[in-house]
């Protein structure tokens, strides 16, 4: 099997972040556009309360934005680093990096997968009390199509999505219930590629003409939206450090990725400001993990002189020439941070 040269291809993976919006959301009053992101090196470290109105306290763990791979962790060292992270962060309770096996030139073997994670979190204040928020009103196929008109959607019953009907797909099953069951949207997305990308695919596959596998020009996958119950409270006040109860969690999983992707998550957590129960505190959490060999290619990449600018981490990370607005084709760090102003903005019109 001849190796692939994705590099092209990896900002697309952005595009399997959940629910999300193609152009920042604009700023809210009271608060500077230049300071309603405010970065910090921790957002449990700082008093609610010194939140000012409309701001949002953002980390993505990266103290080196120049570095290509600064801000991600590979996925043992994430469960023991921030062990209350990536339990509530990883598909499900006790998952593990997979296994499976790969035929090559009609060979059968055992392939273990690493994966590293991008983890970016923020928080904010919505003036009203918790009861006043219906998290439920956003766990529905439209309000994810609403935010979102550059990734076309649609909804699938339990019985389409592939690791719950696919043999081939196994590894990626729950091991406690059938994916979608229960949620409250159970949804199949596709984002076709923009800007240089697809001219960058099709150079790609010309160059590896012959390979049983081409880049595909989209990126599609499937996820699942859900309300978090009551019996998840414990572990999601863990996860914030607000010490006040947690009255309600919105999530999306994304299970299955058609490449370079392994899994995503969207987490949001509602609690009511510490000494003050009539504003609410919303902590929102971005994870994504990427397949370990994707980011491992640099000298494969380094003999082709079109890609060797192109290495995946610097398309991921926004260090490359390809990364241009503020969106998706931007990188994980400046779409992280429109994708929770989106929601935050969501938030302050119910």
């Amino acid at each position: 099997m001849r190796t692939q040269f994705p590099a092209a291809l990896a900002l697309a993976l952005v595009a399997a972040t959940p629910v999300c919006a193609q152009t920042p959301a604009a700023s809210t009053a009271g608060v500077p556009g230049s300071e309603r992101i405010k970065e910090v090196p921790s957002v449990s470290a700082i008093d609610p309360a010194a939140i000012k109105p409309g701001q949002i306290l953002f980390t993505d763990h990266r103290d080196n934005p120049t570095a290509p791979e600064n801000g991600l962790i590979p996925y043992l060292d994430w469960q023991k680093a921030r062990p209350a992270e990536a339990a509530a962060l990883a598909p499900y309770p006790g998952y593990k990096e997979p296994d499976y096996t790969v035929t090559v030139n009609g060979v059968t073997k055992p392939r273990h997968e690493t994966l590293k994670i991008y983890v970016a979190e923020g928080r904010f204040i919505v003036p009203r009390p918790p009861e006043a928020i219906d998290v439920a009103s956003f766990a529905n196929l439209a309000f994810v199509q609403k935010m979102d008109p550059a990734i076309k959607h649609r909804a699938v019953s339990e019985n389409d999505v592939t690791p719950n009907k696919d043999p081939a797909a196994s590894f990626a099953k729950r091991p406690d219930r059938p994916w979608c069951e229960g949620a409250g949207a159970c949804i199949e997305s596709r984002y076709d590629l923009e800007g240089k990308l697809p001219l960058g695919v099709k150079l790609a596959n010309k160059l590896e003409e012959g390979s049983a596998k081409k880049i595909a020009e989209y990126v599609s996958f499937q996820s699942e939206l859900r309300v978090l119950g009551p019996d998840q409270a414990a572990p999601l006040k863990a996860l914030t450090k607000v010490d006040t109860s947690v009255t309600g969690g919105l999530e999306q999983t994304i299970f299955w990725v058609n490449q370079i992707l392994r899994f995503g998550k969207f987490l949001a957590v509602f609690q009511p400001m510490p000494n003050d129960p009539t504003k609410t505190v919303v902590t929102t959490y971005m994870a994504l993990a990427i397949k370990g060999d994707v980011l491992d290619r640099k000298a494969e990449y380094a003999r082709v002189p079109v890609f060797k600018n192109l290495l995946p981490a610097q398309v991921l990370m926004g260090n490359s020439s390809f990364n241009t607005g503020n969106s998706i084709s931007a990188g994980l760090p400046v779409y992280a941070r429109n994708r929770i102003t989106t929601f935050a903005d969501a938030l302050a019109k119910r």
